[in-house]
């Protein structure tokens, strides 16, 4: 079951899978998080929450248009695979297209990037490093 979420009830899994566990959950948020238009999702499997995501209204770079940006995406790892995070990520599409919003973009981490291809994510950056997490590309989705 999906369901609109709190920053606050995304942070415990932020941590464990994109940080090892090694940070605080305040250390987790990010800056967005509680911005107006901002907005959380979770899929939920026997009352577990097992997929996250969160989304920021945020333009990239020059692209015009309505946009978010979608941060934060984690699956605890027993439930990878079932295609929990497909759902999440067509769910939130297909709410900001009610939204009327333009494009979805995200910092995608390389090994995640074939999960984006397969949600119609595309390539539009090189390669670059965010220090102390790995090699990413930005990616993204038209909406509308």
């Amino acid at each position: 079951m999906i369901k609109f979420i709190t920053a606050d009830e995304v942070l415990p899994i932020r941590n464990q899978v994109l940080r090892d566990g090694k940070l605080t959950l305040d250390e987790c948020r990010f800056p967005n998080d509680d911005a107006e238009e901002a907005f959380h999702v979770g899929y939920y499997k026997d009352g577990e929450l097992a997929c996250i995501a969160s989304f920021h209204p945020m333009a990239y770079k020059d692209m015009g248009g309505k946009a978010y940006q979608l941060r934060g995406m984690a699956t605890l790892e027993k439930y990878r695979g079932k295609g929990y995070g497909t759902m999440l990520v067509n769910f939130a599409i297909t709410y900001l297209r009610g939204q009327k919003v333009n494009y979805l973009w995200c910092n995608a981490r390389k090994k995640a990037v074939p999960f984006y291809l397969g949600v119609g994510f595309e390539i539009i950056s090189q390669e670059f490093e965010v220090p102390g997490i790995g090699p990413h590309h930005v990616m993204y989705v038209k909406i509308q």
